[in-house]
């Protein structure tokens, strides 16, 4: 009986062939098939670097059949790489069926990480608050759109969208009118292409942007909505009031609160009254 292959996941480039790494190269070179959402697509990745495989179409229109063929061939002891158009598989892209499939019958599923919109976005847009929520596609319909950020909305970190070209500038009057037209939006398009553009202004501003320059709005779009400010307790000074937003960052209430009083001289029960002011504005 022949050993049970293993399932690569394989992140590809964003859009700059040169941000593939070794490993991937070496992997797609090794394997005995590639399952790709779009064949052609990853066709012209294989030629850039030389590579001839065998491909299997894997997209969001059969990937539950294909992933019963992609596991019979695992299971026969065949090596697969799974990849996407652009990133990594089964994140905001078809894949995560497979995984899953393969996963729950027991064979062995090996990531091969490499360029991430989501992280490139973030590392360029100096957003010093921590944590994010990626949140990926939106809902095509407006009305839907505007719900899902509704529920958002009351997340104190920065929340991180996929947008597509023909959506992008009802996208942002959305959550114009959501987050309020004050709130920070940073727009990273096209990552790592020609054509790549960062840009960080008021939604309101943004808005203008987009509408004033046709060229804005095309292209691969990652929307990073910035957490809103915490709000400034009366009676505290700057310096006291960004170290009790930190350590509420980091800590529960009654111990960021009494690491607060130490660290700052200030009365402790003012403290806990501006935390709890701090608390219910995010």
């Amino acid at each position: 009986m022949s050993e049970i292959g293993t399932l690569y996941v394989v992140a590809t480039p964003i859009g700059n062939l040169g941000d593939i790494t070794l490993r991937a190269l070496e992997t797609l070179k090794q394997v005995d098939a590639i399952a790709a959402e779009d064949t052609r697509h990853t066709v012209g990745l294989l030629r850039h670097f030389g590579i001839s495989k065998p491909l299997v179409a894997v997209h969001e229109h059969n990937e539950q059949q294909a992933a019963e063929g992609l596991l019979k061939r695992l299971q026969a002891g065949e090596s697969i790489a799974l990849v996407t158009d652009a990133g990594t598989p089964a994140v905001s892209d078809p894949g995560a069926v497979v995984v899953q499939a393969v996963r729950n019958a027991g064979v062995k599923v090996v990531p091969i990480p490499g360029a991430s919109a989501v992280i490139a976005a973030l590392s360029a847009a100096g957003i010093v608050e921590p944590g994010f929520c990626f949140e990926g596609f939106l809902p095509a319909s407006g009305s839907q759109r505007r719900k899902r950020l509704d529920r958002l909305k009351g997340i104190p970190v920065t929340l991180v969208f996929y947008e597509a070209p023909h959506r992008i500038v009802e996208c942002v009057q959305d959550l114009q009118t959501v987050f309020g037209g004050g709130r920070l939006l940073t727009i990273a398009r096209e990552l790592t292409k020609t054509f790549e553009t960062i840009h960080t202004a008021s939604l309101t501003d943004t808005v203008h942007w987009l509408q004033a320059d046709s060229n804005q709005q095309r292209g691969e779009f990652v929307l990073l909505i910035h957490p809103a400010p915490a709000e400034k307790a009366e009676g505290l000074d700057d310096n006291t009031q960004r170290v009790l937003v930190r350590l509420l960052q980091e800590l529960p209430l009654k111990q960021a609160v009494a690491l607060a009083t130490e660290i700052t001289g200030h009365k402790k029960n003012e403290l806990y009254e501006a935390a709890l002011a701090i608390k219910a504005a995010s």
